[in-house]
């Protein structure tokens, strides 16, 4: 897997074909394992790609692009006194008079009608930049087309075409319905060929390819190429499921993972865009992480689930409604948080300005909240802080957890390049077989909390193991700040 690289299925001019090589027959031992309950696949899908294959169109984009050093010339300066200076001095203030030569960039990709008035659904990476957008139906005629709303978050993008007939057009099924092993078929216009059709099963759900704060793709071995991007994914019913976006490939050709935006998430998206031509999510304020092991033992949670809070927002839903750095989400509007990268998803979809009851663990208990959501799109970046650096370090050692602290002085925050608002105490030193370097602590880390305490000098760090030993705790919970990405660790306590 190190070796793949996950692209977009937009297609580029075929530059050269990779002829596939049959591997040899292996044999195959077939276990009994009882009766199971499933489709098997049918004789032939021509009876369904007949009805699906009008309504899935080819999209075709072009921009102009700006040619670096214009006119084919270098944009270079000659050495003072070079006897060849003012000839090119002159040309270049010529050159600079003349309007600036252009060449126009095209691709390929594919979309689908969702309405008969001439709605079309396509990934935004496939229009984005563009300046004229060109549909293909599959009787090939060709409708220009303007973009009604666009989503970078969720690669989404709705495009209106106007048509003198009623177009064909596509249903959404329920993609949270389908089921690994189920069988699909991809439609789509792959390597600029035209309308093609392949068919696999879903191979996995829930994927997260870390291309956005919304990744939950369904994969599938349906082969998927550049050019499919956009294209639809469908069930037996012939109903949209998913929306073909990338694929995992180490030459942009298909192996056998493709990745599709699932049909829940995509409508809800499209409906937004539909109405406003923007998205409207619902937006709680706080920087999460997930939780591990070693904080649910640190927090005296039985499981390691939920989203636990590493930062609130300054004025955010979240900090009027009481969230505390450190408290657990469990529950959001009576569903459980799993896995702390569903957390965002689950707030994006709930309406803007719902009140809605949130269940955290805090202090080794169960608490409900309650929080009235404010919308995502407005939000503006807001700093967590605002302190004042000393004017002096004041430094202390640690052996025990291989671990040096100092104060955030002038000199330091240049030193280690810190953000101005950043507070905690610095760690300047770490020893590599300590147990501080074990947890990814290294010079230029802030520790902001000790066990959800502040603390900014040596001394505060000090004294909050001191309760933490006496506490009898194995280890202590710490807050840190790296970067401006914040998060918690668990750091085992080691004898002083």
């Amino acid at each position: 897997m190190d070796q793949s690289v996950k692209r977009r299925a937009t297609s580029k001019p075929i530059r050269n074909l990779q002829w596939l090589v049959a591997l040899p027959l292996m044999a195959v031992l077939f276990i009994h394992a009882g009766p199971v309950s499933a489709r098997s696949a049918p004789d032939s899908f021509a009876d369904l790609v007949e009805k699906l294959l009008p309504a899935v169109v080819n999209i075709s984009t072009s921009q102009k692009v700006s040619r670096k050093g214009g006119h084919g010339f270098p944009d270079f300066d000659l050495p003072p006194g070079s006897p060849f200076k003012d000839f090119f001095d002159q040309f270049k203030k010529h050159r600079k008079d003349q309007p600036e030569p252009s060449e126009k960039a095209t691709s390929l990709g594919s979309g689908f009608i969702i309405d008969k008035s001439g709605l079309i659904v396509t990934n935004n990476h496939v229009i984005d930049g563009a300046d004229q957008i060109t549909v293909v139906l599959k009787d090939s005629t060709r409708l220009e087309a303007t973009v009604l709303g666009k989503d970078e978050k969720t690669d989404l993008a709705l495009l209106k075409v106007t048509s003198k007939k009623p177009l064909p057009f596509l249903k959404w099924g329920e993609s949270k319905k389908v089921r690994v092993g189920d069988w699909v078929l991809a439609i789509g216009n792959p390597l600029g060929l035209g309308g093609s059709v392949t068919a696999g099963i879903v191979s996995a759900r829930g994927r997260d390819i870390r291309s956005g704060p919304y990744d939950d793709f369904i994969q599938t071995d349906a082969p998927i190429n550049r050019g499919n991007s956009g294209g639809p994914l469908f069930d037996m019913q012939g109903r949209v499921i998913g929306i073909n976006t990338a694929i995992l490939s180490p030459n942009g050709g298909s192996i056998g993972i493709g990745f599709s935006i699932p049909s829940q998430l995509a409508k809800g998206v499209i409906g937004q865009l539909q109405k406003f031509g923007v998205t409207k999510r619902g937006w709680l304020g706080v920087q999460i992480q997930t939780v591990s092991k070693d904080i649910a033992d640190s927090l005296g949670l039985d499981e390691a689930y939920g989203a636990l809070v590493a930062g609130i927002v300054k004025d955010s839903p979240a900090a009027r409604a009481g969230f505390k750095s450190g408290d657990v989400i469990l529950q959001f509007d009576g569903k459980k948080v799993t896995e702390s990268r569903r957390l965002p998803r689950m707030v994006a979809e709930t309406d803007v300005g719902k009140k809605v009851r949130v269940d955290i663990w805090r202090a080794k208990k169960n608490r409900k909240l309650w929080v009235k959501l404010g919308e995502l799109e407005k939000v503006d970046q807001v700093a967590l802080g605002d302190g004042k650096r000393a004017p002096k370090s004041t430094a202390q050692n640690f052996d025990e957890l291989g671990l040096s602290l100092a104060t955030i002085s002038n000199d330091l925050e240049k030193r280690f390049k810190l953000a101005d608002d950043v507070e905690g105490v610095l760690v300047i030193d770490t020893k590599s077989d300590g147990v501080a370097a074990e947890k990814g602590l290294r010079p230029g880390t802030v520790i902001v909390e000790v066990n959800q305490v502040k603390v900014k000098t040596p001394r505060d760090f000090s004294e909050a193991l001191k309760r933490a030993r006496k506490a009898n705790q194995k280890s202590v919970l710490l807050l840190i700040n790296e970067g401006g990405e914040v998060r918690f660790i668990g750091l085992k306590l080691v004898k002083g």
